[in-house]
């Protein structure tokens, strides 16, 4: 005879969140999870790497999949490992959310949906940063476009900076994955170690100061993660392409390089609950975005 507790049904699934970059994949993750795991700026493909985010609540566990921003034109190694993280992704999931943003859809939008076509789960169409529409007559005109470009089972508009609808958008998605036993236990949160949070968070806070001048020819491997009873102490390595790449995130003085290990430090506090202390370097490596082994010696191959 079954107890009730073995009678009891529960539903786990993996959700794609998938859209050409800077269209807030990353910010819905953090805001669905409550909790910054995903490193965020304003600047296209942020995000390198394929991330879980983990919500189990009730019956239901939603594993979202964070994922880098398609992009068909660039030809360097690392853009093709970003695409394929996506093309692979997409292959294996219960449910996608297609994010596109505001009244905007443009090739990037359509070189997405042209994968799309391909897969056989249901596909949700999220609008992102509604709120910073203008018109607001213009929206249920693009909605009705939008509608007729592809069989979505659900479109659902939200802002995942406010916040708003985010509830509901969570809700269609764990109505459409699987009956199945929870994956993971009901209090973790992503798969990913304390040590790769803390790479991505210093590459974060280099993506956010320096603009256009770096960010791209910039990754930070970690070289020393100790975890003591009151101390956490990291050591960061910030390889960059080329000397003058350097110069710039050092700064003068090395302020620059200070300021960047001042808030990702900050970051990391709140995210571990514990006392940080970080110290940074930086050195060159030529061709390190266009050369496999050293990619696959910085996880970009997982």
């Amino acid at each position: 005879m079954k107890t009730a507790e073995h009678s009891i049904r529960t539903y786990c699934g993996y959700i794609a969140i998938i859209g050409r970059p800077n269209v807030g994949k990353s910010t819905l993750l953090n805001h669905l999870l409550k909790q910054k795991i995903s490193i965020t700026s304003r600047k296209p493909q942020t995000t390198r790497h394929r991330i879980l985010g983990i919500t189990s609540e009730d019956q239901h566990q939603c594993i979202f999949v964070d994922t880098p921003g398609f992009n068909m034109g660039e030809s360097k190694t690392l853009n093709r490992i970003m695409n394929e993280t996506v093309l692979n992704v997409i292959s294996d999931v219960d449910v996608v959310l297609f994010v596109v943003e505001k009244l905007n859809f443009n090739s990037g939008d359509a070189q997405v949906l042209d994968l799309l076509k391909r897969v056989k789960v249901p596909v949700i169409l999220a609008i992102n940063k509604i709120d910073l529409i203008k018109v607001k007559s213009e929206f249920l005109p693009h909605i009705k476009k939008l509608s007729k470009l592809f069989q979505f089972k659900e479109i659902v508009p939200i802002s995942a900076s406010t916040g708003y609808n985010l509830e509901t958008l969570s809700r269609l998605s764990s109505n459409l994955i699987p009956e199945s036993p929870f994956l993971f236990p009901s209090d973790q949160i992503t798969d990913r170690s304390l040590r790769f949070l803390a790479a991505e968070l210093i590459r974060e806070k280099i993506t956010r100061q320096l603009g256009d001048e770096v960010p791209y020819g910039a990754t930070v491997e970690i070289e020393n993660f100790n975890n003591d009873e009151k101390l956490l102490t990291i050591d960061g390595l910030i390889l960059v392409d080329k000397p003058g790449q350097k110069k710039i995130i050092v700064g003068k003085g090395g302020d620059r390089l200070k300021k960047i290990g001042s808030v990702a430090r900050e970051d990391m506090e709140k995210l571990f609950d514990k006392k940080i202390m970080l110290k940074l370097w930086v050195k060159v490596k030529g061709g390190w975005a266009d050369d496999q082994r050293a990619l696959q010696s910085l996880g970009y191959f997982d």
